[in-house]
């Protein structure tokens, strides 16, 4: 094997130093052990509660979100011990959308919020997690969000929005895709228009529920017998089409 001259071993030698100086500082922390912030029965009892809460949350959430209080309440228990702010601050959230719940069924957005959080909440290492702090937080503000009222009709948020139009986009993708095979895919034109008219009615997107409908009963005249009523329909779901994208397209998220 050939070797470097001397000039080019000691560039490369002056080029990885920083590395190796870099390398050689964070060995002696390489492996150690972090240092246990709680008591590990606190730990284990905080583990258990949040466990607790997320299967009664699984199970009851919907049928009957009452049930869960008393989980809440011992979790909000066990926050107090730890004596942190960041749990405090969750536990007292918790506590809130559980009043909430006394009162009022849970809205799509609390639902997703409250379901992420407790599934969070069974992250490995409980209260050691190296990302505990962070992780509640984030839950808190989404709860704590989740709680107020929406500027949007009905219980929409961002998220729904987004996958709505997401959904409906690839949905008319395959409408246009339909129109452009010989013979016209009716029967995908009008399986694509009823999900959409489905899914725009659950979140109460009306424009986009209406100009769908629209699609449909165009759908229907390409079965006609007559060849010029059926090349207008088609070119009447093409203008359907691009309405429902320009809507599309217009909604913010």
């Amino acid at each position: 094997m050939a070797q470097l001259p001397d000039d080019d071993l000691e560039k490369t030698r002056s080029a990885l130093a920083p590395t190796l100086d870099a390398m050689a500082s964070i060995l002696p922390w390489v492996g150690k052990t972090q240092p246990v912030r709680y008591p590990p029965e606190l730990n284990k009892r905080w583990q258990a509660a949040c466990r607790a809460l997320a299967d009664d949350w699984s199970k009851h959430g919907r049928s009957d979100p009452e049930a869960i209080r008393p989980r809440v309440f011992a979790l909000l228990a066990v926050a107090i011990e730890t004596g942190e702010a960041d749990c405090l601050r969750f536990g007292e959230t918790l506590a809130s959308v559980a009043d909430h719940l006394e009162h009022k069924a849970p809205g799509n957005r609390l639902s997703a919020a409250l379901s992420a959080a407790t599934e969070a909440l069974l992250d490995e290492g409980g209260l050691e997690n190296p990302h505990f702090g962070e992780r509640l937080r984030h839950f808190t503000g989404r709860l704590e969000a989740a709680l107020r009222p929406s500027s949007k009709p009905g219980e929409r948020s961002d998220v729904l929005d987004r996958l709505f139009v997401q959904d409906a986009e690839e949905r008319v993708a395959r409408m246009h895709e339909a129109l452009e095979v010989l013979p016209i895919d009716v029967y995908a034109i009008e399986l694509e228009a009823s999900e959409l008219i489905q899914h725009a009615e659950q979140i109460e997107m009306w424009g986009i529920y209406h100009l769908t409908r629209q699609v449909l009963n165009f759908a229907l005249q390409l079965g006609d017998a007559s060849e010029a009523i059926q090349d207008q329909a088609a070119r009447d779901i093409e203008q359907q089409l691009l309405l429902i994208g320009q809507a599309l397209r217009s909604i913010d998220y």
